[in-house]
């Protein structure tokens, strides 16, 4: 175990618990700029650990009927086939997936960027959501199955995208769901999505599992503490600054 991963599993442990942001869009980049583990081996292992991390978020919003698994069940259902195939065409890369560097970086900057941007906006999103026109259900159906396709992509090379993303989305598509429920809906997805994308890098060579180890061993008991935290820091604060951090971090592996 590496003293210094389980250092950095706190860190974002603490600030997923006060966020609520995905760890993936701190996790990956932070693995990849600051330690220098492989863009492939960092998504790869960071996929797992979400699906890990997110398996209790699952459970409590479960328990607690937050979670609407219809809405769950047409995001899969878009975003199942489309990790499987996103995975099948990035391993066919001359050389493997491993050696798709530039790929990965791209995808994962490009979706911190978004990120960033659902991240400063997030009170006007959800207050313009609020005023959208019911639409056809058939509609929506279509284009929750479309967003889950979206979701697949970008977290199968990114490992980015399944939370502030997928919420944002959601947002916009179910207008008057209760945003608890919106969060919960969005979560119960990730975990068979970071699942699955997981098990896909695992068998590509891309999950370093004494690295998953470190990393859960410091974020589990971050995520305590950060989400004990969460009503002391004010969130007026807290969202800029994590906003302009992806935002750097996002342009950094697009420049480079």
């Amino acid at each position: 175990m590496d003293f210094g991963y389980s250092v950095a599993g706190f860190i974002v442990g603490a600030i997923v618990g006060l966020t609520g942001v995905g760890g993936g869009s701190l996790m990956t980049p932070l693995l990849v700029l600051m330690f220098g583990i492989h863009p492939a081996k960092a998504v790869g292992t960071d996929l797992l650990y979400a699906a890990i991390t997110k398996s209790g978020g699952t459970w409590v919003h479960a328990s607690k009927g937050s979670v609407d698994w219809r809405i769950t069940g047409l995001l899969a259902t878009g975003s199942m086939p489309a990790t499987a195939v996103t995975l099948f065409l990035a391993n066919r890369h001359p050389g493997g997936f491993a050696n798709a560097t530039s790929l990965i970086s791209m995808s994962l900057g490009i979706a911190l960027l978004l990120t960033a941007v659902s991240l400063m906006f997030r009170n006007k999103l959800i207050a313009w959501s609020q005023t959208l026109a019911p639409r056809n259900p058939k509609t929506t159906d279509i284009l929750t199955i479309i967003t889950g396709i979206a979701l697949g992509v970008l977290v199968s090379l990114s490992s980015v995208g399944a939370g502030a993303l997928g919420v944002t989305a959601l947002l916009f598509l179910y207008p008057q769901l209760p945003t608890v429920k919106i969060v919960g809906s969005d979560i119960a997805h990730a975990v068979p999505l970071t699942l699955v994308a997981g098990v896909g890098h695992w068998f590509m060579g891309s999950v370093d599992f004494q690295l998953l180890g470190s990393l859960l061993i410091g974020s589990l008991p971050g995520i305590w503490i950060g989400s004990h935290l969460a009503v002391r820091v004010p969130e007026r604060i807290l969202r800029p600054t994590l906003a302009a951090i992806l935002l750097f971090t996002g342009s950094k592996l697009i420049s480079n």
